[in-house]
């Protein structure tokens, strides 16, 4: 029985459930009656259940697509206006021990080359990262409790939090690691992690268990209630995600958005963030193997219905996708994309062409940072660095009151405009950097304080003359 409250992965993510929103869906994509009651309660910008916003992604109507990818447009520039945060992924290790069918890292895989860094190699890595301008980035490893124990793991943070290289500093790690325990959860909060990230690739458990059909891995209930114990454990930011093409669409889509409901029924939390990456060709992965690709329009829409059903939720768009479409996904819903990424271990410093043997997936937008902070500018957005909610203890519950009342901007948009200044001084091109400068007086004219404004100015001249780490 579907129960939200649930800590059950089958009562929270129930099979009969998602067939009958599925189901409910089919039936009234084209009545207008229902879709038009869900749009109206979708513009008091509170958000949507998992049926009413499949049936939005179901909608057949052109002109009530229309209304809804502008609906996305609004509540995204209402919740985080014109702000994209910056991070990279960092891969500390491929070893792993499960068999999933979709990932080069499966333990099958005999040819790809295996590499753990060394914490020389990762502080190494954490100045190549520093080097492009980084602020926040993504440790990722592969599940091996004798190569990568939860012990390599916090040494890793350590070493990384640990490194001040000229002018720059990680002042975020979010980690994406296998499912694991309360206790080890508890010591990565300890640890002083940002966001605990894990997709759950796919919450069909049948379709699960067979994409998973060897190591630790393959225990859908296990891997799905990890969210349940890392909150449990104090981290009160997860990112959730699936990666489309595994599935229908549909039967993800709506899953997705029951965890989250789960998440905040269960705990009073939603996720911090969600990320919607798509199956992609990697070493011995062809993606043709799977039959169920999205088309650009399709993915498309999914954005734009994830940013209604969950307006507060951070959206996440990797490298995989391409700078056109990341383009387009900006515009619907996206917070957050990676930029000038490596998705080999050791593939920052001094890369080499086979490092990219050890890649878990090819990348799509394989533009320099710099390239992507110039085109983020000329698109009319701000990038950010910003790190400050997190340091701030503005997490979880915390969070969630000024983001859901829409007051994010009151702090994002300042810390947003100071840590550009200080890329722009520190990293950019002159090409860039006379881009940035032009586009920093308009954004610090929407502060609408004007002792934040007045601040914000002051401590821009402080950037220029050398200072460092400003944050409200």
């Amino acid at each position: 029985m579907y129960n939200p409250k649930s800590h059950n992965a089958e009562e929270f993510i129930c099979h009969e459930e998602v067939l009958a929103s599925l189901e409910y869906a089919e039936q009234n994509k084209n009545n207008i009656k229902v879709i038009d009651e869900i749009l109206a309660k979708a513009r008091l910008k509170k958000g949507l259940n998992h049926r009413e916003a499949t049936v939005l992604l179901d909608c057949d109507i052109p002109e009530k697509n229309e209304e809804i990818f502008a609906l996305a447009r609004e509540i995204k520039n209402d919740y985080y206006g014109n702000r994209i945060v910056l991070f990279a992924p960092l891969y500390l290790s491929n070893y792993c021990v499960n068999g999933c069918v979709y990932c080069p890292y499966h333990l099958k895989n005999k040819h790809i080359p295996r590499v753990k860094l060394t914490q020389e190699q990762i502080s190494r890595e954490t100045e190549a990262l520093q080097d492009l301008g980084h602020k926040r980035i993504a440790i990722e490893a592969g599940e091996d409790p004798v190569n990568n124990p939860i012990e390599y793991i916090l040494e890793s943070i350590k070493t990384i939090y640990s490194v001040k290289h000229k002018n720059g500093a990680i002042r975020r790690v979010n980690v994406n690691i296998a499912a694991t325990t309360v206790e080890n959860y508890k010591k990565l909060h300890e640890a002083g992690i940002g966001t605990y990230i894990l997709f759950q690739e796919t919450y069909n458990k049948e379709t699960y268990e067979r994409l998973h059909p060897t190591g630790p891995k393959h225990n859908y209930k296990y891997h799905t209630e990890a969210m349940d114990r890392a909150m449990e454990a104090g981290i009160d930011d997860v990112s959730l995600g699936v990666l489309f093409g595994l599935e229908l669409y549909r039967y993800e889509f709506s899953a997705l958005l029951m965890h989250a409901e789960h998440l905040e029924a269960a705990f009073g939390v939603g996720p911090h963030a969600i990320s919607v990456p798509r199956i992609k060709k990697a070493d011995d992965i062809n993606p043709d193997d799977f039959d169920n690709g999205i088309d650009e329009d399709t993915f498309a829409k999914i954005v734009a219905c994830i940013r209604i059903a969950v307006p507060y939720t951070g959206m996440i768009i990797s490298t995989r996708e391409s700078a056109e479409c990341r383009k387009r996904l900006l515009n619907l819903g996206v917070s957050q994309i990676s930029g000038g990424s490596k998705t080999s271990v050791g593939g920052y410093f001094n890369p080499a062409p086979e490092d990219e043997e050890s890649a878990q997936f090819d990348v799509s937008d394989r533009r320099p940072l710099d390239d992507v902070i110039r085109w983020l500018m000329e698109l009319g957005y701000l990038p950010s660095f910003c790190t400050s909610c997190y340091r701030q203890g503005r997490t979880g519950d915390r969070f969630m009151e000024i983001c859901k009342s829409q007051q994010i901007h009151n702090f994002c948009q300042p810390n947003a405009v100071m840590t550009l200044k200080e890329y722009l001084e520190d990293y950019a091109t002159e090409a860039t950097k006379i881009v940035g400068e032009k586009l920093l007086p308009v954004e610090i004219a929407k502060i609408e304080n004007d002792t934040v404004r007045a601040k914000v100015e002051e401590n821009l001249t402080k950037i220029h003359n050398g200072e460092r780490d400003f944050k409200f």
